[in-house]
């Protein structure tokens, strides 16, 4: 039996669980867990997330969790996915200055990332990561503007469900114990334009929450940061935003031109919230 992404046929996944493949099929059509790839032949086709997450099941049915609700607490749950967005830009950029910013810099430069997405992009991809629902419920319509051309829009917080309204990003849930809970990102790809901005929370100092950020517009290392954000969403919004980058090719993230847009329309965001402090 492999491991490898996409490897495990429906009885190798049943063998490694103790499921039956009656029962599996079973949890699909009901429940529409585990979410099988489809290879040669149309045979259903799982990875090792997947024998984590049935895994998980079973221990949430012993736990006294009804099937439903067991499968709803991993439908969000990444076990291989890389533990956070700001971790993922510095590891890919490390020559990148950090710089320490309180929350009316990070809101002035997310902003100046979000219109630069509704400006260049045609149909990017955008995930948003904002710790608490409660700041996302803040941001709300901003985002709702930007899933409505979007090709894929989702953001991550301590939502207590997972979401999907029709005029709006999906909500996804994020774990207490993970490193997102703490993050505070936005990123957009797409053919024309990619850029992240990744902030991790300082600890309390005073009064003034600090985070520790940094921002990009290289392609590459924006479509890893997505890549985490898409593991975190877990499927189907991980499958649905794969298939939108590949789509993409490579996308170019329009060169010293954006950039340069980007940087100066930061500066004007910085700039008039100093003048309104």
């Amino acid at each position: 039996m492999s491991s490898a992404s996409g490897a495990l046929s429906i009885g190798d996944l049943a063998a490694a669980t103790g499921v039956a493949p009656a029962t599996l099929r079973m949890w699909e059509a009901r429940h529409g867990f585990p979410v099988a790839r489809r290879g040669a032949g149309g045979h259903r086709r799982y990875d090792a997330d997947d024998l984590a997450r049935v895994a998980r099941v079973l221990d949430g049915r012993a736990e006294g969790l009804s099937l439903a609700a067991a499968i709803d607490r991993v439908r969000t749950w990444a076990p291989s996915a890389p533990p956070s967005l700001f971790a993922t830009l510095r590891e890919r950029q490390p020559e990148l200055p950090s710089h320490r910013l309180p929350v009316p810099a990070m809101r002035a430069l997310s902003h100046a990332i979000e219109d630069e997405c509704l400006a260049r992009a045609r149909r990017p991809i955008v995930a948003g990561s904002f710790q608490h629902a409660r700041a996302y419920r803040r941001a709300e319509a901003r985002w709702r503007e930007l899933a409505r051309t979007a090709g894929l829009a989702f953001v991550l917080a301590d939502f207590p469900g997972r979401r999907t309204p029709r005029s709006g990003p999906a909500e996804v849930p994020v774990e207490a114990a993970s490193a997102l809970r703490r993050e505070w990102s936005v990123v957009c790809v797409d053919a024309n334009y990619t850029a992240c901005l990744a902030g991790w929370e300082l600890p309390a100092a005073g009064d003034t929450r600090r985070f520790e950020a940094i921002w990009t517009t290289d392609p590459e290392a924006v479509r890893a940061t997505l890549g985490v954000a898409l593991a975190t969403a877990g499927p189907p919004l991980a499958e649905r935003g794969e298939t939108l980058l590949r789509g993409l090719a490579n996308p170019a993230g329009g060169g010293a031109a954006a950039t340069l847009a980007l940087a100066n329309r930061m500066v004007a965001y910085l700039a008039a919230d100093g003048r309104r402090g």
